[in-house]
């Protein structure tokens, strides 16, 4: 069968391929056999996989499966032939998400509600979990809090502001550009107030203090930020860390996405002062300790409820053939795509 896999070429250029893969025929004790419906694309982190030592000539590529279960191994309790499941392939998974079949272990999954689509549950999987360790893990957000989302109109972005109206949280939110905000404006429950950042006009900092009182914001969620003066064009619409720094109010929570975010001794006095917190924003990690486990298959569980509830209604592009998965994969690393993409099978 075949899958999509990423491969280094020079000067560590990205190159996405489909290629055939054989699938183990035994299966183990825990394992279950999905036919895969739906694989959401996300884009690779090298890095990552450089950090963790996974790197390899080949790296599967979709983890965010929707399927049918197969077969179970002797010892799986969760779940039985025929069952409707969704689930995140671990980071070093030795196959794709794109093939017909696959291999999972049991706690890697859960039960897909009848009425949520496969598509709908693929895409909406890993955005819902960095949602909740972004807000519940992390942010410990409560009824009355302020959050800020910096680009609100991204797939993550929205089930952010989703899971926090539904928790009473005041919500404000970034757009990037005007179609964004125009977006943003008319969702339904609203956000309390779209700062449009693409205006050279809009002051970030400004807005977030003249909608809290001059209180500053609870919760801050970025999609990165700028550490200097010098960053690449690319970065330009990102706010600068010192903006974030003087938005926030006291005893606040700064939930980055910058793995690099570098805090000089000023910026941590400001921080002192306020009692403020910052914490990184790494939903991988639920992988990496068996004690989170129960806490990891909660989470998922509650993210396809949420769906079937429509509490969460995630951004998605219509599905694609496996035929254009190279094509979008290609667009998605390079983030050219808007809302999530998710191939059809």
């Amino acid at each position: 069968m075949k899958g999509l896999y990423c491969k280094l070429g020079e000067a560590g250029k990205v190159n996405f391929i489909i290629q055939e893969t054989n699938v183990p025929t035994s299966i183990g004790d825990h394992q279950v056999k999905v036919q895969v419906k739906g694989c959401a694309l996300s884009p690779v982190s090298i890095k990552l996989c450089s950090d963790l030592k996974l790197q390899r000539e080949h790296i599967p590529v979709g983890r965010e499966i929707a399927g049918i279960v197969l077969q179970v191994g002797p010892k799986v309790s969760f779940f039985q032939a025929d069952d409707e499941v969704v689930g995140i392939l671990p980071l070093d998974a030795e196959v794709s998400g794109l093939c017909d079949v696959v291999l999972m272990d049991e706690y890697s999954l859960v039960q897909k509600p009848e009425k949520v689509s496969w598509f709908e549950a693929a895409a909406a999987i890993k955005d819902g979990l960095r949602a909740y360790t972004a807000l519940h893990t992390l942010a410990r957000m409560a009824v009355g809090h302020t959050l800020l989302v910096l680009d609100g109109a991204s797939p993550f972005g929205m089930l952010a502001i989703q899971l926090a109206h539904y928790h009473g949280v005041k919500v404000l939110a970034t757009a990037t550009s005007p179609e964004d905000q125009a977006f943003l404006e008319q969702l339904r429950p609203s956000v309390v107030r779209v700062i449009g950042v693409w205006d050279s006009k809009v002051d970030l900092v400004d807005s977030c203090l003249e909608e809290t009182g001059g209180l500053g914001v609870d919760i801050v969620i970025d999609a990165g930020v700028r550490l200097n003066e010098e960053e690449p064009e690319v970065k330009k619409h990102l706010p600068h860390k010192h903006d974030i720094i003087t938005l926030l109010g006291v005893g606040s929570h700064w939930v980055t996405t910058e793995d690099n975010l570098q805090l000089d001794p000023p910026d941590s006095h400001v921080l002192f002062l306020k009692a403020a917190s910052v914490s990184f924003l790494n939903e991988e990690v639920w992988e990496l300790s068996r004690s989170r486990q129960g806490r990891y298959l909660h989470i998922m569980k509650d993210v396809v409820e949420k769906l079937s509830t429509g509490t969460f209604r995630p951004l998605l592009e219509n599905p694609v053939p496996l035929y254009e998965a190279t094509v979008s994969m290609e667009m998605v690393q390079r983030r050219q795509v808007r809302k999530r993409v998710v191939v059809k099978l």
